[in-house]
């Protein structure tokens, strides 16, 4: 990762690191993010005895660690390897993999504008992870929430990052389904369903026949809480919509 975050980590952080020394009662790493050095005691390596440090660390390799203690004037930090859990170690790999791409974004965004990686993060990369935490966090703002990268850098940069961003990161999608149950014993029962399921025109829904009386509802959102409060109204209002019409609904979730 090029860009290093210029504040020390706080207590508690997860962090990647990458082992450059191992002596026989400690190990030495770089902090990843933050371009600082930073060491785990034995004690934090592994719970139990540990006859070879050998067996947990290897020199250049990533380890995931929690920010232990930190004394910022004398610039000491030390970790534990063996306070992580695995959630934590995979969502933080994740997190770190995930801006890596969004740096690549970046980098691409540089190379259409004849500029290298170090020059496009003083023109906007810092800028942008100074008011967002992360590309990771900015660049979602630009695919969820249509972020106008111009109100923070300038005109022509915003234009290519977005312009990148859009093609590489898609929007985040959740599809949920249920299946609606349409009954009517009147003569024109068929134009009754229909006319409870023509109202419905969001492009993020969609309604397939099954078989008598059975019809699959499919909702798409970016979220769970979106997609199920949606296809909770959807559904609501079609059953009011065929009891208005004398019609029986009933819609069982999947």
């Amino acid at each position: 990762m090029f860009y290093k975050k210029q504040k020390f980590p706080e207590v508690g952080e997860i962090v990647i690191c990458t082992v450059k020394r191992i002596l026989p009662h400690a190990v030495f790493v770089d902090l990843d993010e933050y371009g600082k050095e930073a060491m785990i005691h034995i004690s934090e390596i592994a719970p139990g005895r540990i006859r070879n440090i050998r067996d947990y660390v290897k020199e250049n390799k990533k380890v995931i660690c929690r920010i232990l203690n930190l004394d910022k004037e004398k610039g000491y930090i030390d970790l534990s390897l063996r306070r992580v859990t695995l959630t934590q170690k995979t969502t933080k790999n994740n997190q770190y993999k995930q801006e890596l791409k969004c740096e690549k974004i970046l980098e691409d965004a540089a190379k259409a504008l004849k500029l290298d990686l170090k020059t496009i993060y003083e023109k906007a990369g810092s800028n942008l992870i100074d008011k967002y935490s992360s590309l990771t966090n900015c660049f979602s703002e630009i695919i969820n929430n249509n972020l106008d990268l111009k109100t923070l850098i300038d005109d022509k940069i915003a234009e290519k990052i977005t312009e990148i961003v859009k093609e590489k990161i898609k929007p985040p999608e959740v599809i949920i389904s249920g299946t609606l149950k349409l009954e009517s014993d009147s003569i024109d029962g068929i134009e009754i369903i229909k006319k409870s399921l023509k109202n419905i025109k969001d492009d993020d829904v969609k309604i397939s026949y099954i078989s008598a009386p059975n019809y699959k509802l499919t909702v798409k959102a970016k979220d769970y809480k979106t997609a199920e409060a949606k296809i909770k109204n959807i559904s609501l209002n079609i059953i009011e919509s065929m009891k208005k019409l004398k019609g029986r609904a009933e819609f069982i979730r999947q």
